[in-house]
C-alpha cells in the first residue's frame, strides 16, 4: 500500500482510495506513507510499529530479520503459481533450538543484531 499511494501521489494524484477488501489498515498505509504532504501521522499510527518494527522482539532470528521496511517491500506475495514465492524452497537459516540467538532478550533487537541475524541465513 505505501508504494501505491507514492506511486499514485507522484503521477499527481491527489485523491486515492479502494474498493471491496479495502480495510482500515490499508488508509492508515496510506496515510503514513504521505505524512509529510499531510503534515501529521494518522492518530491510529501510534498503536503499531512502522514496517514491522514490533518484530525485534521475537525469539528467532528470521523473525527478527523481517522487522524493517526493506523486507516488506520487497515481498512477493504468494499467488499458488509454481515459481511463487509459497512454492520455493524454505529459507535455511542454520539455527536450531539452543543457539544463542534465540535467547528471548528484554529490549529490542538493534539494528547491528538484526544484520548479523541476517548473516545466519545460508546461501
Amino acid at each position: 500500500m505505501h508504494n501505491y499511494a507514492r506511486e499514485a501521489y507522484n503521477m499527481g494524484i491527489r485523491y486515492i482510495g479502494g474498493c471491496c477488501g479495502f480495510e482500515p489498515y490499508h488508509v492508515r498505509a496510506v496515510a503514513e506513507e504521505l505524512s509529510k504532504e499531510r503534515g501529521k501521522m494518522p492518530a491510529a499510527s501510534d498503536k503499531h510499529d512502522m514496517w514491522g518494527a514490533g518484530l525485534r522482539m521475537h525469539t528467532k532470528p528470521w523473525v527478527r530479520a523481517r522487522a524493517g521496511r526493506d523486507y516488506w517491500e520487497n515481498l512477493q506475495p504468494a499467488s499458488g503459481r509454481p515459481y511463487a514465492a509459497s512454492m520455493s524452497q524454505p529459507d535455511c537459516w542454520g539455527v536450531t533450538r539452543g543457539h544463542d540467538s534465540l535467547v528471548q532478550k528484554k529490549g529490542a533487537t538493534t539494528d547491528a543484531e538484526i544484520k548479523t541475524a541476517c548473516m545466519l541465513k545460508k546461501s
